[in-house]
């Protein structure tokens, strides 16, 4: 699925400010508000995860609902159409995000957690790197003609649901569990899900506030995308950039579950946390060897701190509500998202690329900061 995806998006930052004329600021909201959308159907997704005690069902509908979306980026003829597309397939996401984690730490022992999200990580993130790839032979074969291209990203979306629906068995004991959890946290039939989930230990929120600052650092992919563009990098090596920071991505995630397994995952993070505080920084400088290396560094700091961050939910979190605590987490992130968008945008807009990356270096380096304040143990 993030081949078809990224195959998509690797160029789509692109065709919303040269084709559609949008502004940054706009392209910063929209990229926010999908997020932001993706991550308040997780937090439900995972709520209803957990009380139905169905992972595999919920997962496919999420993962169908993306693949059924990708045929309309080519036909789309406008602005709103695109916008649409991308709002639909963020439901998706959104659906599917919660109970995929809480199945594989569900079907995971503890002693394999970390690696286990670590290797979920590379092989989406193989997938994102793979998706690029194809962009560029697509572009230099197809004459850079766009709507063409994103015709491409529909077969890889129909073998990812495929995968899916006839090769993964869902474990028996999660419906158990779901059961457990209803007649522990439940209450009464009439306490609220959100109830529930202010019961989640101290710990857990740790983490879940750690990661909100954390994520308020972090402009999105498509700021890298657009900051390749006004470098000067050419239309057919655009994707070039997604295709790096996801081969970076891609090699780091799952040594990063290993590390923090043996050393810890507060070690892990902060190492992450410091690469992304450089990567704003080097963005923010003018020049090609600069872009270049500030990208290497953010797929960096996604493979060391994406799939650290869902073991540490995993660990933090009681069995019985695991589901919920991915989508109270996704939520809180994607909220976030939604701000860190916009103020880029503006920051962007109004002042100049540099001031938007400095804004998120300083912001990385406040994470930085906090999480040397937490102890050990509060991650899990």
């Amino acid at each position: 699925m993030d081949m078809s995806s990224e195959l998509i998006h690797a160029v789509l930052p692109v065709y919303m400010t040269r084709v559609l004329g949008l502004s940054i600021v706009v392209v910063g909201l929209v990229e926010g508000l999908a997020e932001a959308t993706a991550s308040v159907l997780k937090a439900l997704s995972g709520a209803l995860s957990d009380h139905l005690g169905k992972r595999k069902l919920l997962a496919v509908l999420g993962y169908g609902l993306s693949a059924v979306t990708k045929p309309l980026f080519p036909l789309a003829s406008g602005a709103t159409e695109v916008i649409a597309a991308r709002f639909i397939d963020r439901i998706g996401k959104g659906i599917r995000g919660a109970p995929r984690d809480a199945l594989l730490a569900d079907a995971t022992p503890e002693s394999l957690r970390n690696a286990a999200y670590g290797l979920r990580q590379s092989m989406d993130t193989v997938g994102a790197f793979l998706g690029p790839l194809a962009a560029i032979g697509l572009l230099w074969w197809l004459h850079d003609r766009l709507r063409l291209l994103l015709w491409f990203g529909v077969l890889p979306a129909v073998v990812a649901v495929s995968i899916l629906v006839f090769g993964v068995r869902e474990p028996a004991n999660s419906g158990a569990r779901a059961a457990a959890s209803r007649s522990r946290h439940r209450g009464s039939h009439s306490a609220s899900r959100w109830a529930v989930a202010r019961s989640l230990p101290r710990p857990y929120w740790g983490v879940v506030g750690l990661a909100g600052v954390f994520t308020l650092a972090r402009l999105s992919e498509a700021f890298l995308v657009l900051r390749g563009q006004e470098q000067g990098v050419p239309l057919l090596w655009i994707p070039l950039v997604t295709l790096l920071f996801s081969l970076v991505y891609a090699a780091s995630a799952y040594p990063a579950g290993v590390l923090a397994q043996r050393y810890g995952r507060r070690v892990v993070l902060m190492s992450g946390m410091g690469m992304l505080c450089a990567s704003m920084v080097l963005l923010a400088l003018p020049g090609m060897p600069a872009l270049w290396l500030g990208v290497a560094l953010y797929g960096l700091h996604l493979g060391l701190t994406q799939g650290v961050f869902a073991a540490a939910v995993a660990a933090t979190a009681p069995q019985a509500l695991r589901a919920t605590a991915f989508g109270v987490y996704y939520l809180t992130t994607g909220l976030l998202q939604l701000l860190a968008g916009f103020g880029a945008g503006w920051l962007w807009q109004d002042f100049g690329a540099p001031y938007a990356f400095g804004a998120g270096a300083l912001l990385s380096a406040g994470a930085l900061m906090l999480a040397t304040w937490q102890s050990r143990a509060r991650f899990g």
